[in-house]
């Protein structure tokens, strides 16, 4: 079953943790240009990835009465973004690339353990199967149009990411295609 194939946001999300420990493990194995095209992949899946869990699942949590968790996870999401932001743009072959990579990965990697250990009991608790398709549904459509680059300093909030995410988006987006016809040029 693909990552679009899954029926619930939670389904959804633990693929999506496994293609991101599959990303880190194709960057990590390639080198030259398919290292940078491996890595820019990876950054582009991230930023969307976390865009869209502060934007649906992270407020559902907290509604159960979870700020703890859900803080904690905002926190290391931000450590993430702060790495990620520092890599982008970089060249793999730049002498600090791969233990940067190494320390993003141990991050990302706890991060996506810690939701899968304590949020994502907390979401099945706390929402049905109905909006749990639904909550997938509305985590897909964020991900069409989230921002494809780290942005830390918008923050992990849902209103930042509301009032900054689409210009962002649009920046992100808009950088994106030129970079990709100035390379085919």
């Amino acid at each position: 079953m693909t990552t679009a194939e899954k029926s619930d946001v939670i389904e959804l999300l633990v693929a999506q943790h496994q293609h991101i420990r599959d990303l880190f493990a194709d960057v990590e194995s390639a080198s030259g240009a398919a290292k940078q095209a491996k890595f820019e992949e990876l950054r582009r899946f991230l930023a969307v990835h976390e865009t869209a869990e502060e934007l649906i699942t992270h407020p559902r949590v907290r509604m159960s009465g979870a700020n703890d968790v859900v803080d904690a996870r905002l926190e290391e999401e931000t450590e993430s973004k702060k790495l990620l932001a520092a890599m982008d743009g970089m060249d793999v072959s730049e002498t600090d690339f791969d233990p940067r990579l190494r320390t993003l990965r141990i991050a990302v990697l706890a991060h996506a353990d810690a939701e899968e250990r304590e949020e994502f009991p907390l979401l099945r608790e706390a929402a049905d199967d109905r909006q749990l398709r639904v909550m997938a549904l509305a985590l897909q459509a964020v991900e069409a149009i989230a921002p494809t680059h780290p942005h830390p300093s918008v923050g992990s909030s849902m209103t930042t990411n509301l009032m900054a995410g689409p210009l962002a988006s649009v920046v992100d987006r808009t950088r994106d295609a030129v970079t990709a016809v100035l390379r085919k040029g």
